[in-house]
């Protein structure tokens, strides 16, 4: 029978201790993936934790190396993340956009990963504003905040190879010293957001924040930008938080 009662109310607390199981696997390094190390990861004693890590590996959900006692993701996680795609992420961030858009008064955004930079996925877009849109359109990662965003939260070896190749400059302002750009990530990484100041066009302006995993890998990014007379610098520190708390609502930590 369907109830109205709040999720965290009717939890059951051994598929809780299941998944709290599952994401350590997931997150854990090679040398903590034995069943006493995950055990002390999730709080629970070992006999507990073998129990259903045994489960677990039953249903395909790890594996396990036998000669070390390593547990690793197994292939039915492959699955379930095929199955959720990129429907699930647009699903539970198109209401977040929206609030956000009103919150701000601003085009608030959402690009994803792909080859050669990042696309729009997704925008939500004030009434009473009259702007072009920028779904299905994919930017360089070096001349706007979301691509800055991004490149911040990437490991160190994908961004040596950003910052080695060709920075082209789109606009005055655009960053192409490799440097400049680094420093740049480094203080995008410290204040949790990135911001452009007419960098790819230069009247458009914008801050972006990255929608984070459980192992602080970007999905990706939450945007909210506009033209500079609505969006000067000024207002950076006041969206950058906005879409900062936005793309965290969107992160897995979140539940």
């Amino acid at each position: 029978m369907a109830t109205r009662e709040p999720a965290a109310s009717v939890r059951i607390q051994s598929v809780d201790r299941a998944v709290d199981l599952l994401l350590a696997v997931a997150a854990a390094q090679p040398e903590a993936a034995t069943a006493p190390a995950l055990a002390r990861t999730c709080g629970l004693n070992r006999a507990t934790a073998w129990r259903l890590l045994k489960t677990l590996q039953v249903r395909g959900l790890v594996s396990v190396d036998e000669s070390t006692g390593r547990y690793s993701i197994g292939l039915t996680t492959m699955e379930l993340g095929n199955a959720a795609g990129p429907d699930a992420l647009l699903a539970a961030a198109h209401p977040v956009l929206e609030h956000v858009c009103e919150q701000t008064g601003e085009t608030a955004s959402l690009a994803v990963p792909g080859m050669g930079g990042l696309t729009y996925v997704d925008e939500v877009t004030p009434s009473a504003v009259l702007t072009a849109s920028w779904l299905g359109r994919t930017v360089p990662l070096h001349a706007t905040s979301t691509g800055k965003a991004l490149l911040a939260f990437m490991p160190a070896p994908q961004v040596r190879r950003v910052l080695a190749g060709t920075l082209t400059r789109f606009t005055d302002t655009t960053v192409t010293d490799p440097d400049a750009l680094g420093a740049e990530l480094a203080a995008t990484r410290d204040r949790g957001y990135g911001v452009c100041a007419g960098e790819l066009e230069s009247s458009l302006y914008g801050v972006s924040a990255p929608v984070l995993d459980r192992n602080h890998r970007p999905l990706a990014v939450l945007s909210v930008w506009g033209p500079r007379d609505r969006v000067p610098p000024e207002r950076f520190a006041e969206l950058g938080a906005v879409v900062v708390g936005a793309a965290a609502r969107l992160g897995p930590r979140a539940g």
